[in-house]
């Protein structure tokens, strides 16, 4: 390894011209293809494809549609909606809406749609037609009472007409590839679409526009997105700010903040170059490869600074701080590295792109701060004067770290070690009740005051319907719909799951045909039952339509949708438990209850997948990282030094989300591997001053006081800096991106203090030897 490092000395530091301009042409043409990125937001890859309810969702996508799906509610402000005003702007949205691209026309329904009819019974049979007839004229009072009168019979208040008489739904579902171009949905631009085609264009003082749906919640997503690059901003200013104090040199402030910026624009380019898009979620991920560049230059400047002052040369310093960091800065940036790609054993796109960005961007830190950037601080001129400085500040933080060292101290370790049991025993316990899932009601990537979720409480509570629905596919053979026996177990079925705490309502082709039954009986609601004569019954579902999504064209398969109060973790949970426990009683060779389909069905795989992916992500993420120690330090006891304090900082993280009531979700699971990977530096950089010092039999507390004069100052600055960059994300208009700010700013902050206090305390147990 010795001859190794100095190889690669001999050639960098040589021909460091060289060395400068070829990253000088790198950072130019990927510069220019991260010019080319595009935010990407597709529905697929926010689902695990692979889980069984998403097989069965895709199997049957065609026929029942999928799950990406927009609601839109015309609401009067002041009135009902038996006025000419309201249906004049309800007929444009539903035409509007019809002709964007990307809606899947043959899916477009509300009050003026063809397919929304009535029917009655009359003296000489049955009687009905389209709710809206053709000659209707909303200025005439006798066409708004006939039409009225119609959606009662109709039976769609509550789904297409609001309880309260106030509003009336247009729904679409989406289709995957846009008719105009032949590529792939543009999920941001729809979104755009609606916001200005829709709401732009129909909300005024008496009309209100609401609009949910995964495509809108992407799109207001994205926008709040882009204040990331107003919090990366200031990111950077603090760090500006914090190095300067540090270093007390503007040149060799800006030399790490230029190197991280290389970094970010290498990592924008190399997703350009890979085909990758930027995710909403995903773009956090460049202001975190910026601060750990600069938490890595940092220990670089202060390694170089503390030769300078010894009587070596810019460039003899640099190249002195280039070997002794070479090591532990690349294994500490190859276990975040590692720690970042076990994200890909999670089954959903949006995770595994964003362990791909996030590896890339972690990968470039290891050539621009520990290659460029010595390379750049060789041709540095420090003077007299920044020595003095430098020297006056190691004098001062020297008196400091004399008193930390008491934490390797055996009296001092005891305590420390039993508060940590403690604090691990409490965070246990309450780790252990940590939820998976949303914990919220309405979108969990935004604020509850957001329009978006505004709106969707608004939907919930005026209508028996939302997005909020999960369709139980029950797949049988051919005409299974004309058998009594089929249909009473779906109806049977159906009438539990309504009797579910969350679920609102339910329909299936078995409640329509009870219905139409009893329209077939003069409307007597003794006659609301499924016939048990084969002819009645194939009678009663004729009239249902292979367009209402209730059957497929030869009776194979039939939804039971159930439109749900929320998507809660608990909600969904009980709900998808009570769906495995009742389809026992009816499931038989012929006859499958499968899960899932619809927003909450998705949402179901998605909260699974997470669930499962959990304990496997934490066993990797800590395996790569023993692995890792145990190759730079061969020894189990410096490995040991560094895991325990991580894994006891990740339980406590994981507490920490219990009691801020912050779910388990695709945005924060990738926070503990994030927080681990970052956190693994801190003790890298100290423990691998002292290991050499134990090796040659130091005394325990002299080797942390040696450890922290050379490192401290640098994993102190790096875990502040890195703090206080993150927590500023507490502000943002996304509430997934405060949660990650939160737990980022926690993870930080106990690491660094993990690997300043604990680690020692730890080495003081076991090197009880040297004393």
């Amino acid at each position: 390894m010795t001859r190794l490092i100095d190889f690669f000395e001999l050639v960098i530091f040589r021909h460091r011209a060289w060395v400068m301009v070829l990253f000088g042409l790198l950072t130019g043409f990927l510069l220019w293809q991260a010019t080319q990125l595009k935010l990407d937001a597709a529905f697929t890859k926010n689902i695990p494809l692979n889980h069984p309810y998403m097989q069965n969702y895709m199997k049957h996508q065609k026929n029942f549609g999928g799950a990406n799906s927009i609601l839109v509610s015309v609401c009067g402000r002041d009135s009902s909606i038996f006025n000419e005003t309201f249906f004049t702007r309800l007929k444009d949205v539903h035409d509007q809406l019809f002709f964007i691209p990307g809606v899947d026309r043959s899916q477009v329904k509300s009050l003026y749609s063809a397919s929304t009819r009535f029917t009655e019974v009359v003296e000489e049979g049955f009687s009905g037609g389209p709710v809206i007839p053709a000659d209707f004229n909303p200025a005439n009072p006798a066409g708004l009472k006939l039409v009225s009168e119609n959606i009662v019979k109709a039976g769609i208040v509550g789904r297409m007409v609001s309880d309260d008489f106030k509003c009336a739904m247009v729904t679409a579902q989406l289709l995957e590839l846009d008719p105009q171009t032949g590529e792939k949905l543009d999920t941001l631009a729809f979104a755009d679409n609606l916001e200005q085609q829709l709401r732009g264009k129909f909300e005024d003082d008496k009309i209100s526009i609401h609009i949910i749906g995964f495509s809108k919640m992407v799109g207001d997503v994205a926008k709040g997105a882009k204040d990331v690059l107003v919090f990366f901003a200031i990111a950077i200013a603090i760090t500006a700010v914090m190095v300067l104090l540090f270093c007390k040199s503007l040149l060799l402030t800006l030399l790490p903040l230029l190197c991280s910026i290389i970094a970010v624009v290498w990592q924008m380019g190399l997703l350009t170059l890979l085909g990758f898009g930027l995710d909403p979620m995903s773009i956090l991920v460049p202001f975190l490869v910026f601060a750990i560049g600069v938490s890595h230059g940092v220990q670089m400047i202060n390694s170089v600074g503390k030769e300078v002052i010894a009587g070596q040369t810019a460039k003899q310093g640099a190249q002195k701080a280039f070997r002794t960091l070479l090591i532990p800065g690349g294994v500490a940036l190859l276990s975040d590295t590692v720690g970042f790609m076990t994200l890909l054993v999670i089954d959903i796109g949006i995770i595994r792109e964003l362990a791909i960005t996030a590896s890339m961007g972690v990968a470039v830190i290891i050539l621009t701060n520990l290659i460029l950037l010595p390379v750049l601080m060789s041709y540095v001129k420090l003077g007299e004067k920044y020595k003095a400085r430098f020297a006056n500040k190691e004098q001062r933080s020297d008196r400091f770290w004399n008193y930390v060292a008491h934490c390797s101290n055996a009296g001092v370790a005891k305590v420390i070690l039993a508060v940590v049991a403690l604090l691990f025993a409490f965070g246990w316990y309450q780790s252990e009740q940590m939820k998976i899932g949303d914990l919220h009601a309405g979108a969990p990537a935004l604020h509850e005051d957001s329009r978006y979720n505004q709106d969707t409480f608004l939907i919930t509570d005026k209508y028996a319907i939302s997005v909020d629905y999960m369709s139980v596919l029950v797949e049988t053979t051919a005409s299974a719909c004309t058998s009594f026996e089929i249909m009473n177990a779906i109806d049977e079925f159906q009438w539990k799951m309504e009797n579910i705490e969350g679920v609102q309502s339910a329909v299936s082709l078995a409640s329509v045909a009870k219905l139409i039954n009893a329209g077939y009986n003069e409307g007597n609601p003794k006659w609301r039952v499924l016939p048990r004569n084969q002819q009645s019954l194939v009678q009663d579902i004729s009239r249902v339509d292979t367009s209402s999504g209730l059957l497929n064209g030869d009776c194979s398969v039939m939804p039971v949708i159930l439109f749900m109060a929320d998507h809660k973790a608990e909600t969904i949970n009980r709900v998808v438990n009570a769906v495995k426990e009742y389809r026992l009683q009816y499931e038989r060779e012929d006859l499958q209850f499968k899960l899932a389909s619809g927003p909450v069905g998705v949402m179901a795989a998605t909260n699974e997948a997470v669930s499962a992916a959990q304990a496997p992500m934490m066993l990797y993420v800590f395996a790569a990282v023993i692995v890792l120690c145990l190759l730079s330090f061969r020894s189990l006891r410096a490995t040991l030094a560094v895991v325990l304090p991580l894994y006891v900082v990740s339980i406590l993280a994981q507490a920490l989300m219990t009691k801020l009531q912050i779910g388990l979700t695709v945005s924060t699971l990738p926070v503990i591997a994030l927080g681990v990977g970052i956190g693994v530096d801190y003790g890298i950089y100290i423990l691998s001053t002292m290991s050499h010092k134990l090796k040659a039999g130091m005394p325990v507390r002299q080797a942390y006081f040696d450890a922290l004069k050379e490192r401290g100052s640098a994993v102190l600055f790096t875990g502040i800096t890195l703090a206080i960059g993150v927590s500023t994300w507490v502000f943002s208009s996304l509430k997934f991106q405060m949660d990650m700010g939160i737990l980022l700013t926690f993870m930080f902050v106990v690491n660094m203090l993990g690997a300043v206090v604990v680690l020692p305390a730890l080495a003081s147990v076991f090197w009880y030897k040297q004393k």
